[in-house]
């Protein structure tokens, strides 16, 4: 028997992004607005962050009363530092004693407009995320089941017209649900326009460079293990379970864009040359990294970051501290990146940073190694969360809202983007949102 190839070169693109069939480039529909920016990338803080001990920086004293307050995520909010009992830095989970040094001179909140108090009506992890996404409230919405609500990636692509490497989901991990979130089961958006889905963790991870980096080719009769592997790999990577990979309208030439991106990323990852955060621990900084690359390359109009080692808090009080504060580094780096790496985008972007949901006012009752309580999220302090956003027409040193005084809703986000690239009266006439007003409007 001949031999014949199970993967070929094009098998990379198929396990970073889904590459389908062809629609026309450029714009398909006229302008109905004009663009306060043309790139906005938007992090979602997954997980669960509290109030306590992010925007309102009393670090310990509400949460495990230790008489100690301080601001653990400086290139985020302005604010002091903790002076003691530190253990949110680098120095091992129990000790931490070694804060991360600031990279931004001045902060995002001092740069941009800050929500201080928001409304986050949903708490579990794939509603939340979907609402950010979709402008809809995802009560009933199940695990391994796509959004039913268009999300902003169709929004963008059907009503801009366009490109699907002009838009990107980069997930921190594909647990969750999360390679789900790319675009809906609408009848009237689709797949078709749905954003490029990268799970950089993954893809360029332990099973990318066992079965994608040198793109394999195995005989079906002598290698038939490590073809199963390869399979076993790609459904767990789509979730596809079998079914086709989804049509999301990648043109040959975008495919071979991101051929040539993937194979790209593992040259750059052995010469330890990605654009990591310089302290790039855990999955949410080395998402930041490969997401720097992602923008750098293909310049996206529109880019959600996906990060969430913060979801520890439920059993690890101390590894959430310092998740939260290896994130504000992250998006720091991210920010800088942007501003200083990337000329097309210096100066035009927008980046909105919004946690999910927030968390418990009241413990659970686990204790971690510093015998810190963990934190669930399911009371009214859970739909207690801030937003900031920074860039062009974005007011600088704004706060909006207070503690007790709540300003805008977790479904703003999804009208504060179209806004910002000129496509929010599509948008609110599709009437397929839960509001049509924009964080701008809120001012």
């Amino acid at each position: 028997m001949k031999r014949r190839t199970f993967i070929k070169n094009s098998a990379l693109s198929v396990a970073a992004i889904s590459t389908p069939f062809i629609l026309p480039s450029g714009r398909l529909f006229a302008a109905t607005g004009q663009r306060m920016a043309d790139h906005v990338v938007f992090v979602a803080f997954a997980g669960g962050v509290r109030q306590q001990e992010s925007v309102l920086k009393r670090y310990l004293d509400d949460s495990q009363e230790y008489p100690s307050t301080g601001n653990i995520m400086y290139n985020m909010f302005n604010g002091s530092s903790p002076t003691d009992k530190i253990v949110y830095g680098t120095d091992g989970i129990v000790s931490g004693d070694t804060p991360i040094p600031q990279l931004l001179t001045q902060t995002l909140q001092s740069q941009g407009t800050l929500f201080n108090e928001v409304n986050a009506s949903v708490v579990g992890h794939y509603p939340g995320v979907n609402t950010l996404l979709t402008g809809n409230y995802m009560y009933s919405q199940g695990l391994r089941n796509k959004s039913s609500s268009p999300t902003i990636f169709e929004y963008l692509r059907r009503h801009q017209g366009e490109k699907a490497t002009k838009t990107w989901f980069i997930g921190n991990g594909i647990g969750n649900s999360i390679p789900l979130l790319d675009y809906s089961t609408h009848e009237d958006y689709g797949s078709q326009y749905g954003a490029n889905f990268l799970a950089p963790i993954i893809t360029f991870g332990s099973d990318g460079e066992d079965h994608l980096k040198n793109a394999k080719v195995y005989h079906p009769e002598d290698e038939l293990a490590p073809m199963y592997k390869m399979k076993y790999f790609l459904d767990n990577v789509w979730y596809s379970q079998g079914k086709a990979l989804p049509n999301i309208g990648n043109t040959e030439q975008e495919k071979a864009e991101i051929k040539q991106f993937v194979k790209d990323m593992f040259e750059k990852k052995d010469n330890g040359t990605i654009a990591h955060p310089p302290q790039a621990s855990g999955g949410d900084g080395q998402t930041i990294g490969y997401a720097c690359e992602v923008l750098k390359r293909f310049k996206p109009t529109f880019t959600v970051v996906y990060l969430s080692n913060v979801d520890g808090c439920h059993n690890n009080f101390t590894g959430y501290l310092q998740s939260l504060h290896a994130a504000d580094h992250a998006v720091g780096h991210l920010w800088d990146y942007i501003q200083n790496q990337i000329p097309e985008m210096a100066n035009n972007t927008t980046l909105i940073l919004s946690p999910e949901h927030g968390r418990n006012l009241e413990p659970n009752g686990i204790k971690d190694a510093n015998a810190f309580y963990g934190y669930d999220h399911s009371d009214a302090n859970s739909r207690r969360i801030f937003n900031i956003m920074v860039g062009p027409g974005v007011d600088s040193n704004l706060t909006i809202g207070s503690e007790g005084n709540q300003v805008g809703d977790i479904v703003n986000i999804t009208p504060t983007i179209a806004e910002i690239l000129g496509f929010k009266d599509d948008v609110i006439n599709s009437g397929l949102t839960a509001s049509n007003t924009s964080l701008f409007d809120l001012i």
